[in-house]
């Protein structure tokens, strides 16, 4: 073990080298991982990160707003997500031709499309819609929706994209180091012009890709109805890409309303990593963005999921494999048993050597997958395991075999040389996600919006140490319970239902 042990540490330290962090040692054979990341904030709030790595001449940046899905309401569920396809479609700038066409005729097809919906005459609907189609066709004629990509292609960018989950919105793009002046040029327009141009288009855009990822699809369909029984007050309770009903009906005038009060500069972080200059990115950051208006403070979500009083179970029938999932309710990621779940995930299942893997696939031989996942979000969230079964086992007899390991949780703590694997293992795993300049700023925003501050980056390591077995038997005997748990099965179609 203490070959392995040296091992780690060997990489460990020429990956914190390589990428130019900070080693700061209070003793003798400690050491402590801190990021130099250097911090600004506007005065309409917006918060900038910077950290300075010059390997190679590029940075990497993110911008990210503190809204996901926690922060919609019933009637615009999926909002955040759709605005992560708007945020592409342009700006009065970017995406058009001519602008001065192309806005009367925005404005025509709101007011048709109003129309349309409004009307039960099905021969004044079919001269509206003749006219929206003429419509569309002139914008399709003036619209240039590829250009924000060819601009950015055109000089040297790579990992343009976004995401969305229930408490962050990201979106990303690497450059190279001399060409920070146009990004700033073309982000800060999009907060400041965004036009919502093939509104109508990207939802049936949106609407497909839900039909793909879960109506479609057995095991997204099974994890969206486990997570809305498990959940029954709290918005984490419903899909982060929207309820079809509601994505099919937000309006334009909604999805406005809410790009205005949520992807405001008060409730964005920006974070630059690479080849920079902190003082030269402060100023640029202050140039372009400052001038855009900040918004009242956001709300915090402040409903609570109620105490689970007994076991809940769903079923969705599909003609597909068997499947079991099991979430328990667990705490926010920074509530101090997070690293305790992310230990117990590690335990369970990371890798051939994890008790998953060894008992369910290896010895018994009753399932070809068994995993874990313990998240981290800003809310108290879920803690899952799930497993299919190996024919001719059923989900029954993999969804005893799970209980039985969370029992042996709960009794039995791993030994020294097992939670110090675990350790090293997430220890690396950690590491080897900084190593890049992509992995260290999507790290340093993702701790900033979720938890509330990028430090968490440099205590993460030293908390996950600390975690004993004994923490290990607690939080399994706290949360693991019968009436914390909720299950949901995938259950195969029989012949004639």
């Amino acid at each position: 073990m203490k070959t392995i042990n040296v091992y780690i540490n060997r990489l460990i330290f020429l990956a914190i080298i390589m990428t130019g962090l900070l080693l700061h040692a209070p003793q003798a054979g400690a050491q402590e991982l801190k990021l130099n990341v250097k911090e600004h904030v506007l005065k309409n709030g917006l918060t900038l990160l910077m950290l300075e790595n010059r390997r190679s001449p590029t940075v990497s940046l993110r911008i990210v707003f503190k809204v996901g899905s926690v922060n919609e309401r019933i009637g615009i569920t999926g909002a955040s997500h759709l605005f992560e396809h708007m945020m592409f479609k342009g700006t009065q700038l970017f995406g058009t031709k001519d602008w001065e066409m192309e806005e009367p005729l925005l404005e025509r097809e709101d007011e048709l499309v109003a129309a349309i919906v409004a009307t039960d005459d099905q021969q004044v609907r079919k001269a509206l819609e003749e006219e929206l189609a003429d419509v569309r066709k002139q914008l399709k004629a003036i619209t240039a929706t590829e250009e924000f990509w060819s601009i950015y292609m055109r000089n040297g960018a790579t990992g343009i994209n976004a995401s969305t989950s229930d408490d962050i919105t990201r979106y990303y793009c690497n450059l190279p180091a001399n060409k920070l002046k146009l990004w700033a040029f073309i982000e800060s327009d999009r907060m400041k012009n965004l036009v919502l141009r093939e509104f109508y288009s990207e939802k049936n855009v949106v609407m497909e890709e839900r039909r793909m990822r879960t109506d479609t699809s057995p095991f997204g369909l099974m994890f969206e109805q486990l997570n809305a029984a498990a959940f029954t007050a709290h918005p984490y309770g419903w899909p982060v890409i929207g309820w079809m009903s509601d994505i099919d009906n937000i309006t334009k005038k909604q999805t406005e309303e809410y790009f205005t009060r949520y992807y405001a500069p008060n409730n964005a972080v920006i974070v630059a990593v690479g080849d920079i200059n902190p003082q030269e990115v402060t100023d640029l950051v202050e140039e372009y963005f400052s001038d855009i208006p900040a918004q009242p403070p956001i709300p915090e979500v402040t409903t609570v999921e109620p105490e689970q009083k007994g076991e809940r179970r769903v079923e969705v029938e599909y003609d597909a494999n068997p499947m079991v999932a099991i979430a328990y309710h667990k705490p926010e990621i920074t509530h101090p048993d997070q690293y305790v779940f992310e230990v117990i995930q590690s335990l369970l299942s990371n890798g051939r050597t994890s008790r998953l893997y060894k008992k369910l696939i290896e010895e018994d031989r009753v399932a070809v997958m068994a995993r874990s996942y313990s998240g981290g979000s800003k809310y108290p969230d879920l803690f899952f395991a799930f497993a299919s079964p190996r024919h001719p086992h059923t989900a029954e007899e993999v969804e005893k075999a799970i209980y039985e390991q969370l029992e042996r949780l709960k009794t039995e703590p791993p030994s020294e040389w097992e939670l110090q694997k675990i350790k090293n293992q997430l220890e690396a795993n950690f590491i080897r996600g900084l190593v890049s300049n992509s992995g260290l700023a999507d790290e340093i925003g993702y701790y900033e919006a979720v938890a509330g501050d990028w430090r968490y980056v440099n205590t993460a390591i030293e908390r996950i140490k600390a975690v004993t077995g004994e923490d290990v038997m607690r939080v399994a005997s706290k949360y693991f319970v019968k009436t914390n748990r909720t299950v949901g099965t995938l259950v195969q179609k029989k012949e004639g239902t």
